[in-house]
């Protein structure tokens, strides 16, 4: 099975070497601000603007006739080519999402990029781009050292199953990355090494996660709240930073130390929702995992920090394509489906419970314990009962609106060539939804 894969590598570029890297992203950087600027003037003379050919053409014809452009053959010329792409990408995706076929929040007509107020990044389509040992090889900018070894993408691209398609490097903080978008033939096992085992997965504030498996075991991960832990830190650095003046080298050395406290925070995220997922995935066949409504979730204010510290969706995103890869599955219920309000033991449902109600008390049966494990018991019986199908298709949880059609919103039913959830979900317009619950009530 061919798959893309994404191997991210931490360079360690020579000083001549950093020079030439933020030259590219600057070039990169003027791409877009001069063909912005030429698509705008099109767009008010005759309504339309350039597509990413045109304006990588135009380029090709103005280079060489301007004086002040001469320093263009410094850059590679992937660095003006890929940043024309982007633009007229983003420009299909605002035409999209201005005319209601783009899914996800309104976007707006793009904007031009200032140096040290966007992200600096430039991507290779062409050229030699080869990994060995401790070094990465990259056109114009030669062999550049790395932090860690590149022998697991080394060892791919020797033995064929694996070719790199783009190479971009970025910068976060004071630290250049390159990431090679690479086509690997992955062998997918027919069956998953523990066959018939599964688990239902329920994400809370809490804890990152608390699993219950089909041999009873309660299984919680708890999450590092590296936000939550860092905030006094990112005060200060907030803090210190503002207080320097404009433009000054201090004001600098405040920015790359906040900068700094901020990718340790999505480092340390990411590393907690990579180990908790891969275990999962190693360990159970059928993953059942809830389809949360995090745009809606954050809204509440009081929640919204606790929430988007855990990364629910992150935590999705990496179980539907680990399991694949492990020979599983990922079951999701429904986004109106009430794991948290049933009773695991009868099945009654209460109508309402408050996130403050930790500890789950049924009135029919006299149930009682966590609120998070009775919610993942739930979610185990789901896809033990097969309903899991039922309760994730939106035609049979909620009527849709006149015309709106209705898919299933399991991972996986996307159209061929797109990303994310199914098309044709129905936005939550639940005004209650930002009460406490995880769920909505109505």
């Amino acid at each position: 099975m061919k798959v893309h894969q994404a191997y991210r590598f931490a360079l360690d570029p020579a000083p001549a070497q950093e020079r030439m890297l933020r030259s590219h992203a600057g070039a990169a950087r003027f791409a877009w601000n001069w063909g912005l600027a030429r698509c705008r003037e099109r767009y008010e003379a005759e309504g339309k603007w350039y597509s990413g050919t045109d304006l990588h053409r135009l380029w090709n014809e103005v280079k060489k006739a301007e004086p002040a452009l001469g320093w263009w053959g410094e850059n590679s010329k992937c660095a003006y080519q890929e940043a024309f792409r982007d633009l007229d990408r983003a420009l299909r995706d605002f035409t999209k999402s201005r005319k209601g076929e783009r899914k996800g929040k309104r976007l707006g007509f793009p904007g031009f990029k200032k140096r040290g107020k966007c992200r600096d990044s430039f991507r290779f389509g062409s050229g030699v781009m080869r990994c060995s040992g401790a070094t990465v090889t990259l056109p114009r900018l030669g062999t550049v050292a790395t932090h860690e070894s590149t022998r697991k993408l080394a060892r791919r691209l020797a033995s064929g199953t694996a070719r790199i398609l783009s190479a971009t490097v970025s910068r976060t903080a004071q630290w250049w990355f390159v990431s090679f978008t690479v086509e690997v033939d992955r062998a997918i096992p027919g069956h998953h090494m523990r066959a018939g085992s599964a688990i239902g997965v329920d994400l809370g504030v809490k804890t990152l996660l608390t699993g219950v498996d089909d041999a009873g075991n309660v299984v919680p991960v708890a999450g590092p709240k590296a936000l939550r832990s860092s905030l006094r830190q990112i005060r200060r650095a907030s803090r210190a930073h503002s207080r320097k003046a404009q433009g000054s080298a201090n004001r600098r050395k405040g920015a790359a130390r906040l900068a700094r406290v901020h990718a340790r925070v999505a480092n340390v995220r990411a590393d907690a929702l990579h180990k908790a997922t891969s275990a999962l995935a190693s360990r159970y066949e059928t993953v059942v995992a809830e389809d949360l409504n995090v745009a809606g979730m954050v809204r509440n204010r009081r929640l919204a920090r606790a929430i988007a510290d855990q990364g629910f969706g992150e935590a999705r995103r990496m179980l539907a394509y680990k399991t694949t890869w492990n020979g599983g599955r990922v079951v999701t219920a429904g986004r109106f489906y009430p794991s948290s309000k049933t009773c695991s033991g009868c099945g009654a449902v209460k109508t309402k419970l408050a996130l403050s109600e930790r500890r789950y008390v049924c009135t029919a049966c006299g149930l009682a314990l966590d609120r998070d494990i009775n919610a993942a018991v739930n979610l185990l019986n789901l896809a033990a009962s097969g309903a899991e199908s039922q309760n994730a298709c939106g035609g049979t949880v909620r009527p849709g609106l006149p015309g709106h059609v209705l898919v299933k919103q399991e991972p996986g039913t996307t159209p061929v060539g797109e990303t994310g959830t199914a098309r044709g979900r129905r936005p939550s317009r639940c005004r209650r939804f930002r009460s406490a619950s995880s769920h909505c009530p109505c």
